[in-house]
C-alpha cells in the first residue's frame, strides 16, 4: 500500500511540475490542487498508515493499535493552507484576466520595456 502511495505521489508531483512550467495561469492553478494534494499524502504516508485502525480508542480496549493523530492534524491544517493558497491565487488569475484579457504569462510584459536594436544587438555574441 505504502508502494502504491509513493508511485502516486511521483505521478502527481511529476504532473503538477509539468503543469507548473507552462505559460498559462489556469494550468499553474491546476497544478497548485494538485500539489496541495501531493503535500497531503506525503504527510500521510510520513505518518505511517495503520489499516483499519481506529482514530479513538474504548479505555475499556487499551491494548488495541490505534491511529496516529498527528498526520491527520497535519493535514487538516495543509488542506485549510491549500485551499487559502488556491483561492489567492484564482482571484489573482481573474484579476489578471479582467486587466490584461490574457492568462499567459508571456503577454503580461506591461513593465518591461519593448527590445530594441542597441538592446538586442548587445545581447549577441560576437561573431569570430
Amino acid at each position: 500500500m505504502t508502494a502504491l502511495l509513493c508511485l502516486l505521489i511521483a505521478v502527481l508531483t511529476a504532473t503538477s511540475v509539468w503543469l507548473m512550467l507552462s505559460r498559462s495561469l489556469v494550468r499553474f492553478l491546476f497544478a497548485l490542487v494538485l500539489v496541495s494534494n501531493v503535500a497531503n499524502l506525503v504527510i500521510f504516508v510520513g505518518g505511517g498508515l495503520e489499516p483499519l485502525a481506529p482514530a479513538l480508542v474504548d479505555t475499556a480496549q487499551p491494548d488495541l493499535v490505534m491511529a496516529n493523530p498527528l498526520p491527520q492534524a497535519l493535514v487538516l491544517t495543509a488542506i485549510v493552507i491549500g485551499f487559502g493558497l488556491v483561492a489567492f491565487m484564482l482571484v489573482l488569475a481573474l484579476s489578471s484576466w479582467k486587466v490584461f484579457r490574457t492568462v499567459d504569462i508571456d503577454q503580461m510584459r506591461f513593465a518591461e520595456p519593448e527590445p530594441d536594436e542597441a538592446t538586442t544587438s548587445q545581447l549577441e555574441e560576437p561573431r569570430a
